[in-house]
């Protein structure tokens, strides 16, 4: 059992190992007496459109999967909040007025959702958190190991720092929102990493995840630092790290310092095999959508066996205990294992990746 207690300060947050669950433990619930059928309608609200894989992804695979468990009668009431927790308040309100039978629920904002956690609480709609853990009475969790991407991100720009990595190396970090609970997870993963081998000599939460942000808050380091004595940059997402590489060309900076990313983007691909980003984090999302969606069915099939399975892990919110999770694994995604993982998992064709702009890069690592 691993349990995860997640705070409102990231200096709060603790995580304490009580040995292991078993992701993909599987369990029959045949003698579960269902409550309902297949024709169940599942609510599935996600956060925004600035990240390409809830359109592109997310929701298309998590749509497929609850057909596929249904016999292609049951339905998935989608919205994207494109990044408005007022706007994700009323999409929530909608489905509960709609009486959907389950909702998964990927937060804008993880605390002002939490009265519309607990109105479709008082409605009788269970709520599953969806990569971001909601506040408010959420029946189950699924996300990826927060802690262990940004521990996996700071690992990685040591290593691309080599032995030569020393306190004296001056690094921006580039965290994300600070109305997820993820970023400042990602934050203290990267932190036990960092903290004591390099200097942190500029940090940002930056607003909304926006890359545009993140170029403003790059370019501000650079004028505070100086282009020439940053060494690296933590990027806690792909879309930050693209606005980073443009703030430093438009210091002038030919050669990039190393940068870390999140999510296998596929500009972000491009930018590690042509070195204008080290790494990215890969989340395999068919993983997490379908998982997901398991949990949803199951949960208003009153399949108790099968949801349990699912749910080996416990984890804590600022205002929930013992909520039933599943934590996905991770990967270091580098220019070596763009094959292993985002093409081998379906993600993008080789096509997609090696456009003519790449070919020479695909070729040095006969990616083909």
């Amino acid at each position: 059992m691993r349990r995860i207690a997640i705070s409102v300060a990231a200096t709060a947050m603790s995580v304490t190992l009580v040995g292991c669950g078993a992701l993909n433990a599987t369990g029959s619930s045949d003698d579960a007496s269902p409550t309902k059928g297949d024709d169940i309608t599942v609510g599935l609200l996600l956060p925004e459109k600035g990240n390409t894989r809830y359109e592109q992804f997310d929701y298309p695979i998590f749509k497929t999967k609850v057909e596929s468990l249904t016999n292609k009668k049951g339905k998935v009431e989608y919205a994207n909040a494109e990044a408005d927790a007022g706007k994700q308040a009323d999409q929530m309100q909608q489905m509960i007025d709609d009486k959907v039978d389950v909702i998964v629920l990927d937060a804008v904002d993880a605390h002002a959702i939490a009265d519309g956690v607990q109105k479709a609480k008082d409605a009788g709609i269970p709520v599953i958190a969806y990569d971001r853990l909601a506040e408010g009475p959420i029946d189950a969790y699924i996300s990826f190991d927060n802690e262990l991407v940004g521990e996996v991100q700071g690992r990685s720009l040591l290593e691309a720092l080599g032995g030569e990595a020393s306190i004296t190396d001056k690094i921006v970090m580039m965290n994300g929102s600070s109305t997820d609970p993820n970023a400042k997870q990602f934050k203290a993963g990267a932190l036990s990493e960092l903290k004591g081998k390099v200097t942190i000599a500029k940090s940002y939460d930056t607003k909304d995840w926006k890359a545009e942000n993140a170029q403003a808050n790059m370019a501000e380091a650079i004028d505070a630092i100086g282009a020439g004595d940053i060494e690296a940059v933590y990027s806690a997402n792909d879309g930050m790290a693209g606005g980073i590489v443009k703030a430093l060309k438009a210091a002038g900076v030919t050669e990039l310092p190393p940068i870390t990313g999140q999510d296998a983007e596929l500009a972000a691909v491009q930018r590690i095999l042509v070195g204008e980003q080290y790494m990215s984090v890969y989340k395999s999302y068919p993983d997490e959508a379908e998982n997901a969606a398991e949990m949803a069915v199951a949960k208003v099939q009153g399949k108790d066996i099968q949801f349990d399975s699912l749910t080996r892990e416990r984890v804590d919110s600022p205002t929930a205990k013992d909520i039933p999770a599943q934590l996905v694994p991770v990967v270091a995604l580098t220019k070596d294992n763009i094959e292993d993982t985002v093409v081998a998992d379906g993600i993008y064709e080789v096509s997609d990746i090696c456009t003519a702009e790449f070919a020479a890069a695909c070729e040095a690592v006969k990616l083909k």
